[in-house]
């Protein structure tokens, strides 16, 4: 199943495909499902089964140093009345310094899930914005609109939706192949923030 994060960075990306110079006289119309299109193109379950792989390491690397940053906390909690107010006033402002380096490193670690969500989507949505434009030309269509998260549009002729072609024509163009992951960088000390978030799946 896809994620909610994968479809909505899709979409997001996507858009829809529009004429910049309609034609003259009558213009003629079309719509899409954008959402039903990305459950059949091709190469979208291997993109975002390749994404779930891949963020798995992330979410270890988070929990990683989630759990040093705990140890450290229980250390102090646990010698802070023994400690002097100089000593415990020292150890306080480490263990802010190791929180805030935490979050600092945590945010690099979701920047870097979502680029690479995004760089596996790439092909997939340079196919679909290919399928639309080329089905525009085709029927000589002035716009194609979205349906998928369209609170404008509540009730359309079914004739003017094309999302089947959409999908006959992803099929046969090259399937999208999901770019291959890079090296992963493995935590040095306690240097993140809060669990890589990854929405749960439909």
């Amino acid at each position: 199943m896809r994620s909610m994060m994968f479809r909505s960075a899709l979409a997001l990306a996507i858009l829809v495909p529009a004429s910049a110079h309609a034609q003259a006289g009558a213009q003629k119309f079309a719509f899409v499902n954008t959402q039903l299109i990305l459950q059949s193109a091709p190469g979208a379950t291997e993109a975002q089964a390749q994404f779930q792989k891949e963020v798995e390491s992330l979410r270890g690397q988070v929990q990683q140093l989630g759990d040093s940053l705990g140890v450290l906390e229980a250390a102090y909690t646990k010698e802070a009345a023994a400690l002097s107010p100089t000593a415990r006033e020292a150890r306080l402002k480490t263990l802010t310094e190791q929180k805030t380096s935490f979050e600092e490193r945590a945010q690099k670690l979701n920047e870097q899930a979502e680029a690479r969500q995004f760089e596996l989507m790439q092909p997939i949505m340079d196919n679909v914005r290919k399928a639309l434009d080329d089905l525009r030309i085709e029927g000589g269509y002035s716009f194609i609109f979205d349906v998928a998260n369209s609170s404008f549009i509540v009730a359309a002729d079914k004739n003017l939706d094309i999302t089947e072609r959409v999908v006959a024509k992803l099929r046969t163009m090259p399937k999208a192949t999901p770019a291959p992951a890079g090296p992963t960088t493995r935590p040095a000390g306690v240097q993140a923030r809060p669990p890589v978030r990854t929405p749960p799946t439909r």
